[in-house]
């Protein structure tokens, strides 16, 4: 079922109305489109703003002319008036956190006939390419990704030690070269669906280190560890 303009909006009504009424915050997810933004603007009190890279960087029609049921995703990725729409809203602080909203489907799966395909792509990996790739070209600052994806999630989520570079913080965070450009390829990629809607692209801004409480999980671009550990959350 394709969720339009007006399906999104709705949703996105009944989840403030519930928040309101149940006095609690509301996180909400996937932002996509311009009406959402604007009604969002005016209740930052109790709600926080999420937006995928896809919605920031694909759009309509052009993604489904050349990648078909490989750019079905759910909210889907809609015309480019929506989203400036969502840059607009990101300039003006209106959205918090930055989501891959990774969904590793197959080949195999994403290969059939809409609507018997899977909604979804994967994300995870090329998240922070995509923003860098952005802020090289003047579209947001390097501060505006750190915020959006360290500072601005630790603090919504409450995660003790996350989100800063400070004494007595863990040591979580990666290094990228910001001048260096490269092309997304099958090769590069980490996750087992061995695909991505960005293979091809070039971007500007690639990981080469990550660290996750001290000790390397990426090290010069080569994954050193899959061992994870819960969060911890301030209660």
């Amino acid at each position: 079922i394709w969720r339009d303009e007006t399906s999104a909006l709705l949703a996105t009504q009944n989840a403030l109305r519930l928040a309101k009424k149940n006095s609690r915050p509301v996180h909400i997810l996937h932002v996509s489109t311009a009406e959402e933004m604007d009604l969002l603007a005016r209740h930052k009190d109790i709600a926080t703003v999420e937006v995928t890279p896809q919605h920031l960087t694909l759009n309509a029609p052009e993604c489904y002319e050349k990648l078909g049921t490989f750019a079905q995703m759910n909210p889907p990725i809609r015309s480019k008036h929506h989203q400036e729409a969502l840059w607009k809203a990101l300039k003006a602080g209106v959205v918090d956190v930055m989501g891959s909203d990774h969904a590793p489907h197959t080949i195999e799966e994403k290969q059939g006939t809409y609507p018997n395909t899977p909604s979804g792509m994967p994300g995870v990996q090329t998240l922070a390419p995509i923003m860098l790739n952005h802020a090289s070209k003047g579209r947001l600052s390097y501060f505006d990704i750190n915020r959006l994806l360290a500072v601005n999630p630790a603090r919504i989520w409450r995660l003790i030690g996350r989100g800063f570079i400070h004494p007595g913080f863990e040591a979580t965070f990666s290094i990228f070269d910001l001048k260096r450009t490269e092309t997304v390829t099958a090769e590069w990629l980490k996750s087992k669906c061995g695909w991505s809607p960005f293979e091809g692209d070039k971007f500007t801004g690639w990981p080469i280190h990550s660290l996750i409480r001290g000790e390397f999980v990426l090290k010069n671009e080569t994954l050193v560890s899959r061992q994870g550990r819960a969060f911890k959350f301030e209660l």
